[in-house]
Order: structure tokens, then C-alpha cells, then sequence
């Protein structure tokens, strides 16, 4: 192996206004979009808010929807219109929503994205908001609130905390002689283990010993998990230019890819979106995998839907070259004002209100997430959670995605020299080449 040498097929749009939620199902090719019904702006009117929330997590929507807003609404005697749109057709709806001038009042996104919309000035600087806050509560939020920040200025306040571990059955390292009490600490020990786990009907793959994903962003994601761990990075210092096409990126495609293609396969269903799947389908619950990868509110579920079986979490792994792992994370997705608003004032209400101590912690343990807040660490919530004390434990390993200009188009690039790379369609160097070339060109377009 040349790395030990060197959501459903449906549109699902869930709308929330005052006294009315309705649940809307479209056959597509595969893609979760936007209903157009629910892309209008809220009315002129002071005491109207239309939010998007980046996702489609069906827990979050029961509680954001059901709980959470109407308890803003009745607070305030707002009316909140709230759509949950799925991740990967977001950026996409947005930037048709602006073009339009249907664009929200307040919507989601994850960090990474800032950039973007702020040098358009697509969205609200935050700042004299944040400097009406108690200065008490912007130390407590302190671990967070960088996270939304664009060269100083705050344009996303996150609401919770973020990163991908892996999960893993504990019975299964026992069925083959492997120690669940000491997992594996690197990537070529976590290869290893799953070659020893992997079952194979014939050539078929019918239990993959590792799980990571492979759909377009979850590639990405994963290949950028790799890198890290391998102490390679995305981008350079400045964030100028692209840095994955060098000898930690070529370790990191290769062994992604060898998971699929090399000489003892540890994984099957290449391209499939596990990630966004529900609780109970998640690989490591159906048995189809005994170890994934996942995050904090996924594990939380993964836990809670099959209580008798013994999950654990890994530490976050690294390579043999390198002496400290790193993973994918840092400040999860967080809420922006629209620069269009008409209504900004009170959507800096409902932002404000979600990042509200009591609400805040509704939120996140209501999800399963890390919290934002440093009070929050010491909650009954998070001492009680593994899930959350794994992912508390690993925060000082947790590298965002970078938040430049052009950096989602970036993304989605790598993603499509990735799943070449997967497919056999280019091998790793010829992939990580032009990888590099487009993502170059993609930063120098997009530079103010």
C-alpha cells in the first residue's frame, strides 16, 4: 500500500410560521434542495423574520421549530419563518436567494464560508452588536465567537462547538482479538485493526473495518482529516495558495484511496452519504461498519438509539510521522444577518436569544452538541455526555477549514479531484496536481 511507503434521494424544506409547520417532500436526482416555496424574505414589518438553518438533521428541526422558536415568538410577539435546507445545495440557494432579493433575514452556515459573503457584503458586521453584549458573556462565549470572525470582524456567532472523530463497536474489536480498552493511536494502527475487522462475502465487503466518507463534501472532509493527521495542511499560512499537493497530501489521498482499491480493501460503499443518514442506519448501528467516522450530535444519537451496545470514541489519530493528531474542527455552523434585511434589529433578537445561557444549553444538549459557552463545561449536560467530554478533551486538536475568500468554491473542487482520485480516474499525483491548480486559480479570482 503506497501510504505505508511514504440524505435521501428527496427535497425535504420544513417551514415554520407562527402557528403553522408544514413538511414538504420532492422527488429529485438524488439532491436535497430548496423548495421554492420557502425562499421568500420575510414582509417589510418590524415584527417579522424569515431564518435558514444550514442541515437536516430531524432531531434539530423537531426542536428549533417546535420548541425554540415559538418560545422566541411568544417572547418577543414576533412571527418566525424558519427553513432547514440541506447542506450541500445551501451555498447554492443562497447566492440565487440574493441574486433575487429573496435572501433571509438571518441564515446559517458553517465558518468556512464567511469570507465569501462578507467581501460581497452580503452580510451584517456583527460587531456593535457584540460590544452591546455584557463583556462577561463575550469571555464566556471566548472559545467561540473567533470562529465567526473575518480579519477581526464578527459575522457568524456559532452555536456550538465542532469536529469528526471516529466511533467504533467495542464487541467487534473483541470478536477478533482486538483490545477495545486500547484502540488504536495512528492511522496505519487504525488500517491495521480494520483489515482484522473488515468481513467479505467472496470479494463483496459486507462489514467495512473503517467507514470513512466518500460522497462529494464528506471526500473532502475526509481527505482533509487525513492531512491533518498527517501534518500536512489545506492551504498555506496566508491562505493565498493551495498546500494539500505535497508529500503529507500524497500520504493522505492514498491511504483514502487504498481503503477502497488497494491490496486488502477495509471499506465498501464508495460514494455513499452515511454521514447525513438517521441514527439507526448509521453504519457502526446496522453493522455495517466497526469503525466511522462521525460528530459530536452523531455519535450522541448513535448512542442513544442503540443504548445496549458499546460504542466508544478514538482519540484523534495521527500518522506514524507525526507526533500529535489533528482533526477537521474548531467553531460549528453559526447564524449571519443578511445585509438585505430590513429587519436587522430583530434578527440580531433571535441570534441573540439562541446564544442566551438557557437556550443555548436547550440547544446543544438537545442536539447532542459540543457547547459554545465556557460555563457551559462544567453543566450537568456536558459532565454527564462522553460524547461531549471526548470532543471537550480533543478541541486543542481541531483545525477549521479555512475561512478565505473563495474557499467553499475551493472545497467543492478538491471534492471533484478526490472522487477522480476514488474511481480511478486519476491516480493521486495527477489528482493532487491539478487539484492544486484549480484551487490557485479559484484564491487568485477571488481576492478583493
Amino acid at each position: 500500500m503506497p501510504w505505508k511507503d511514504d440524505m435521501e434521494s428527496f427535497t425535504r424544506t420544513r417551514t415554520r410560521t407562527r402557528g403553522k409547520l408544514t413538511l414538504i417532500a420532492l422527488m429529485t436526482s438524488g439532491v436535497l434542495a430548496f423548495s421554492a416555496c420557502a425562499a421568500g424574505p420575510a414582509d417589510d414589518t418590524e415584527d417579522k423574520l424569515v431564518v435558514w438553518f444550514p442541515g437536516t438533521n430531524q432531531t434539530e428541526i423537531d426542536l428549533v421549530t417546535e420548541t425554540i422558536v415559538p418560545q422566541f415568538e411568544e417572547e418577543t410577539g414576533s412571527d418566525v419563518e424558519v427553513t432547514f435546507a440541506d447542506w450541500g445545495d445551501l451555498s447554492t440557494k443562497l447566492s440565487a436567494a440574493f441574486a433575487a432579493g429573496t435572501a433571509p433575514d438571518v441564515f446559517g452556515h458553517g465558518p468556512a464560508a464567511i469570507a465569501d459573503y462578507s467581501v460581497t457584503e452580503r452580510v451584517e458586521p456583527l460587531d456593535d452588536y457584540i460590544a452591546e453584549l455584557d463583556p462577561a458573556e463575550v469571555e464566556d462565549l471566548s472559545a467561540a465567537l473567533p470562529g465567526g470572525q473575518v480579519d477581526g470582524v464578527q459575522y457568524l456567532v456559532p452555536l456550538s462547538m465542532q469536529g469528526n472523530m471516529l466511533i467504533y463497536d467495542a464487541d467487534t474489536f473483541t470478536e477478533v482479538g482486538l483490545d477495545p480498552e486500547n484502540p488504536p493511536q495512528t492511522w496505519e494502527e487504525i488500517y491495521a485493526a480494520a483489515e482484522k475487522l473488515t468481513v467479505k462475502d467472496g470479494n463483496a465487503i459486507v462489514r467495512s473495518g473503517l467507514m470513512l466518507p466518500t460522497h462529494p463534501i464528506g471526500g473532502q472532509q475526509a481527505f482533509a482529516n487525513l492531512l491533518l493527521g498527517a501534518g500536512g495542511s489545506q492551504l498555506s499560512k496566508d491562505g493565498t495558495t493551495a498546500a494539500m499537493n505535497s508529500p503529507e497530501g500524497e500520504l493522505a489521498l492514498n491511504y483514502l484511496v487504498d481503503m477502497f482499491a488497494g491490496t486488502n480493501p477495509v471499506t465498501g460503499n464508495l460514494g455513499e452519504n452515511f454521514m447525513d443518514s438517521a441514527p439507526a442506519q448509521q453504519p457502526v448501528v446496522t453493522g455495517d461498519a466497526a469503525i466511522q467516522l462521525t460528530v459530536a450530535p452523531r455519535a450522541t444519537d448513535i448512542m442513544a438509539v442503540d443504548p445496549e451496545r458499546d460504542f466508544r470514541i478514538m482519540p484523534v489519530p495521527r500518522f506514524d510521522s507525526t507526533e500529535t493528531g489533528y482533526a477537521l474542527g474548531g467553531a460549528g455552523a453559526g447564524l449571519m444577518i443578511s445585509s438585505d434585511s430590513p429587519n436587522k434589529d430583530l434578527a440580531w433578537k433571535f441570534i441573540e436569544y439562541m446564544i442566551e445561557p438557557e437556550v443555548s444549553e436547550q440547544y446543544t444538549s438537545g442536539i447532542g452538541a459540543v457547547p459554545t459557552r465556557l460555563s457551559a463545561m462544567d453543566s450537568e449536560y456536558a459532565q454527564s455526555s462522553p460524547v461531549v467530554q471526548a470532543w471537550l478533551e480533543a478541541l486543542p486538536q481541531f483545525t477549521p477549514n479555512p475561512n478565505v475568500p473563495g474557499w467553499v468554491q475551493a472545497r467543492d473542487t478538491m471534492a471533484g479531484y478526490i472522487e477522480q482520485a476514488l474511481h480511478g480516474q486519476l491516480t493521486t499525483k495527477e489528482a493532487l496536481s491539478q487539484m492544486e491548480t484549480a484551487v490557485d486559480d479559484i484564491l487568485a479570482k477571488s481576492r478583493p
